[in-house]
């Protein structure tokens, strides 16, 4: 295969040598590594139909090299019991799982909430939530490669702790390396509709004592909402549904223990999952025309061999999981993910709106097809080499799932040979390989029709230019359309398409997916609280078993990325010039007093108390020296020109660069009790830096986030392009950089 036929844009290539090439192989030989010899699996990867998940493409194979690394994207660590050896032991099998390159969900319910008795020094605890920073910084500690770990905590609706577990990160500095999530129960939102009074309880087992908070649920929900509006989190766990619309309800020796760190993945303690997804897109037979049809019957078979080869990745990649608990899990239930992507493409070259009830339809159809598919390939694989060993026989064919979603020929296969996998199907974002192969990722609709990029030619003249989503640019190459505008109303985007259709399909794609679906709805800057809460009790009846939302330029933006800046020209507009930004009275403040060649002078300076942005300076004179007017306006224009969307370095860089002052290098050379510079100028610039530096720390930025604050807001610190953020990561489009937070 030709490496430039397979990947044909600079993305995809970047993507494939950072990420997934070992060493110097070339494409043909990465197939075949990560084929494992499969031919089947390998002509579907080389036709684009089907790729497995990063963990696979970057290591399977390389434990023969000696390289101790994981196929599995993601575990769910057993529940920390409510002591402080369990606590400090979940931590050190975070580190251990991290290290092999997985990421990790803990459930932290079982731990007592602030204000219980123990019986030790401390007389009462500090609570399940102190205990989540412990986890937030393991993760940020251990490496993978160049990745930080990913992590997702969650807590049940019924915890005493559960209001300061909504409102954590309020607080910037805390829980930085996590996303978290609520588990949600048809009693608790039963009481939100119905404005009722909900008990949060907790019994401790060491010593007896149970600890009841009453609170008002609708009022609780708000919070949990107004959280959701503000900072994209916590997201939602419907648990209920978790629980009881999967293969394994009815087996009373099964248990969900939490769900991994983008929430796709409900799994037991110890639990793990190999993903591999199949690419919709490439299943349309006459894409773009009136004679477009979807190729059910090459899609059944893709199902077939994804279903054989997870099951053999699964065998090769037993001994290689960080923990014994994970080996055992792993054997015991045998839990595979095969997902989906490359869905929006799909419905754009079927000419079918995302969200009409065409593609409803069509998303059932599949959606039934795949599952029923791969139920009876697990099957016929029980048949050749046996059941997974906790397998129920009469638990599987009593659960509601399994009867809804097979037909009577695959019942009479599990009813005859049983199943191999205890879990089959998932949606996962899929952001870096969806991105490698320029399609539409998971279950997301398209994000933008177009991006605008900027270039410097020759003497340094700008130049701006679109770049259009790939599967916009192949239908305006076909249909000769040269204006975006022209494109027929089926080309809708995250942030042009409603909730309710969002949910819609969402909600038609769970009801044949036996795990859950990682998803973030994108919501415009407008949208309310009010709107926020609707969403979630739509997602609940409608049988999403999670999801969470993402608002356009929440207050979140300035730690996350997110650009929608909308293109009415060939330039982009982001602010129409000469707009001034306002400053707010809660701004974080810093001061300095700076030794310079005439007396003294004082800095004050301003930050944003949300992401540490440098705002507002103030600059006086001391008693002797300097001049008032020429303090006045240097704070006035660092203030206009920092509000007004200049880069910190950028000013910072304009202050340094001032020449030497003769006589501040005079009394530096005699007194030597100047402060660090050559002029006031420079004095002021070293000042604006260490206090940058502290408020940041303060914050609890990293240093990754402190750069992009400070000159690339908002932007791929890769590429400097718009960065977006869906199913738990930010992710660029146009250069392939993630990052999971």
């Amino acid at each position: 295969m030709e490496f430039n036929q397979w990947l044909n844009t600079q993305i995809g290539k970047d993507i494939w040598e950072k990420k997934y090439r070992y060493n110097n192989e070339t494409l043909d030989e990465w197939f075949v590594r990560v084929s494992g010899g499969n031919n089947k699996i390998k002509e579907l990867m080389v036709a684009k139909k089907f790729l497995p998940a990063g963990r696979i493409l970057s290591n399977r194979g390389l434990y023969k090299l000696g390289r101790k690394t994981t196929y599995s994207n993601c575990y769910v660590i057993s529940p920390p019991e409510d002591n402080i050896e369990s606590i400090f032991d979940c931590a050190k099998k975070l580190a251990r799982t991290f290290s092999f390159g997985g990421g990790c969900g803990v459930d932290i319910s079982k731990l007592a909430p602030k204000g219980a008795k123990v019986n030790n020094a401390a007389k009462e605890t500090t609570g399940a939530v102190s205990f989540m920073d412990l986890y937030s910084l393991t993760t940020e500690l251990i490496g993978q490669n160049g990745r930080r770990g990913a992590l997702m905590l969650s807590i049940d609706c019924n915890h005493p702790d559960l209001e300061d577990f909504i409102n954590i990160k309020s607080d910037l500095k805390k829980v930085t390396k996590a996303n978290i999530s609520v588990k949600i129960t048809d009693e608790f939102m039963n009481a939100v509709k119905n404005n009722l009074p909900y008990m949060l309880v907790y019994t401790r087992k060491e010593t007896g004592e149970t600890i009841k908070k009453e609170v008002n649920a609708k009022q609780l929900f708000y919070q949990l909402a107004k959280m959701n509006w503000a900072m994209a989190e916590p997201g939602i766990l419907n648990w209920d549904r978790i629980k009881n619309w999967n293969l394994l309800s009815e087996d009373n020796n099964f248990e969900y223990a939490g769900v991994n760190p983008c929430a796709e993945e409900p799994l037991p303690a110890g639990g793990s999952c190999l993903l591999g997804s199949i690419n919709l897109s490439n299943f349309v037979i006459n894409p773009f025309t009136d004679k477009a049809t979807f190729d059910v019957k090459s899609f059944e078979d893709a199902v077939k061999e994804a279903v054989i080869y997870l099951n053999e990745v699964l065998d090769e990649g037993l001994e290689l999981h960080p923990l014994d608990e994970q080996q055992k899990s792993v054997r015991d239930w045998r839990q595979i993910g095969l997902g989906l992507m490359g869905i929006a493409d799909m419905f754009i070259k079927l000419g079918i709106r995302y969200g009409s009830q065409k593609s409803i339809q069509l998303s059932h159809d599949i959606g039934f097809k795949m599952i029923d598919t791969a139920i009876a390939t697990s099957a016929i694989l029980a048949k050749q080499n046996g059941t997974y060993p906790r397998y129920n026989k009469e638990a599987i064919l009593g659960s509601k799932f399994f009867n809804e979603n097979t037909s009577k020929e695959t019942k009479a296969l599990v009813k005859d040979y049983g199943l191999y996998n205890s879990q089959l199907l998932t949606i996962a974002p899929t952001g870096s390989i969806s991105t490698m192969l320029g399609i539409s990722g998971g279950i997301e609709p398209i994000y933008n029709i177009s991006y605008t990029r900027k270039t410097e030619s020759l003497h340094g003249k700008e130049e701006y230019y679109k770049i259009y989503t790939p599967i916009v640019e192949d239908f305006m190459k076909l249909k000769g359309i040269t204006d975006e505008k022209d494109l027929p109303d089926y080309f809708v985007t995250a942030m042009t398409l409603n909730y309710q259709d969002r949910i819609n399909i969402q909600s038609a794609w769970q009801s044949h997916i036996d795990a859950s679906i990682s998803s973030t709805v994108n919501v415009p800057e407008n949208f309310t609280i009010e709107d926020v809460e609707k969403l979630y009790i739509m997602a609940w009846e409608k049988g999403l078993k999670g999801v969470t939302i993402y608002r356009d330029n929440c207050s979140r933006s300035g730690i996350l990325i997110n650009n929608t800046a909308k293109v009415e020209s060939e330039k982009p507009i982001e602010l129409p010039w000469g707009t001034v930004l306002e400053s707010s009275d809660d701004l974080i403040g810093k001061k300095r007093k700076i030794n310079s060649g005439c007396g003294s002078l004082h800095v004050q300076a301003w930050f944003d108390p949300f992401d540490g942005r440098l705002l507002e300076v103030f600059l006086s004179k001391g008693g002797t020296g300097g001049c008032a007017s020429y303090m006045v306006g240097l704070s006035r224009t660092l203030s206009l020109a920092l509000r007004t969307g200049a880069p910190f370095d950028y000013v910072i860089d304009q202050l340094k660069s001032v020449p030497a002052c003769p006589s501040y290098v005079g009394r530096t050379l005699t007194y030597k009790d100047t402060s660090k510079g050559s002029n006031c100028p420079n004095a002021i610039g070293y000042a604006l830096v260490e206090m940058q530096k502290e408020v940041f720390d303060d914050l609890g930025i990293d240093e990754e986030m402190q750069e992009e604050i400070k000159g690339k807001k908002n932007t791929c610190p890769e590429c400097g392009e718009p960065a977006i953020y869906e199913g738990g990561c930010i992710s660029c489009k146009l250069c392939g950089w993630s990052r999971c937070n």
